[in-house]
């Protein structure tokens, strides 16, 4: 049994909640640091409540964010193909990694993907929607585009994505680290959907809300089955996620993009960094 005080864990999974609803994130890529750095939970039970709190950030969010248009349904169904076959890859892949004794390489990992991810946001810190998007082949056969109002901007947006090979390879990839490292991979998901397919930012956060909740799902199935999973530390978890992710989604289409950006940006490297240090044991 983890060692874990159950208000503790209900306050993490409250900032894990908000900052995933808003980000895209997930909650999972916040939560599994502040459980292994802070609670000292064992990372591979970080990782598998993690998945399952995924569930709770996806399924809060993304019923506001349908109700509110943001959501690209057609875009997050065409996309699930390549994630889904990429948490089942990466699940098998943590199982082959524990079995050596090597855990805590994905301390490492983790850390290193978290602050990899950050790297296009820099270029794209002040731009508020995309800007001269031209649609291809699959933008016309897959119906690529919508329509949204931007409150903060107080303007109907109208987009359109292309590149959609390209966001699929990186769905595979987003799929592959939420097997491996036990989050929702909304990192990443955001990051294809946004750099690769040229979408505006919102749509992206709230289509990756919508989409990570199928790829945990996918992964935590094998997480139980390896025995990562812990019963009462999701238990006290999950509520705090759910409460989180439901304030998080009344502000996001309040916010500017270029905000959430930099609180994205932020967040990703301040806690790659932290994982880094434990993974090669400087901190403990």
């Amino acid at each position: 049994m983890s060692p874990f005080l159950p208000l503790d864990v209900f306050l993490a999974g409250i900032i894990a909640g908000l900052l995933g609803s808003l980000t895209g994130l997930g909650g999972g890529v916040v939560l599994t640091p502040v459980l292994v750095l802070f609670l000292k939970v064992p990372i591979q039970d970080a990782l598998g409540t993690s998945l399952i709190s995924t569930i709770a950030t996806s399924s809060g969010a993304a019923s506001a964010y349908v109700k509110d248009e943001l959501s690209n349904m057609r875009i997050g169904i065409s996309l699930e193909i390549g994630t889904t076959l990429g948490a089942v890859t990466g699940s098998l892949l943590l199982y082959t990694i524990q079995s050596m004794g090597l855990i805590y390489l994905i301390s490492i990992i983790f850390g290193a993907v978290l602050i990899f991810s950050t790297f296009p946001n820099f270029s794209r810190m002040r731009s508020e929607l995309p800007k001269n998007v031209k649609p291809d082949y699959f933008t016309q056969k897959l119906k690529i585009h919508g329509k949204y109002h931007d409150e903060a901007l107080n303007q109907d947006v109208e987009y359109v994505g292309r590149r959609y090979p390209l966001g699929l390879a990186g769905m595979f990839v987003a799929g592959l680290m939420s097997g491996l490292l036990g989050i929702g991979s909304g990192a990443f998901k955001v990051l294809a959907m946004d750099t690769m397919m040229s979408l505006p930012f919102k749509i992206t956060t709230a289509t990756s809300n919508f989409m990570i909740g199928v790829t945990a799902a996918t992964s935590s199935g094998l997480y139980w089955f390896l025995g990562y999973i812990d019963p009462l530390l999701v238990a006290a978890t999950i509520p705090g996620v759910l409460l989180g992710s439901l304030i998080g989604t009344r502000y996001l289409n309040r916010l500017l993009s270029r905000r959430l950006r930099l609180i994205f940006t932020f967040v990703l490297i301040v806690l790659g960094v932290q994982l880094i240090l434990k993974g090669v044991g400087v901190v403990p």
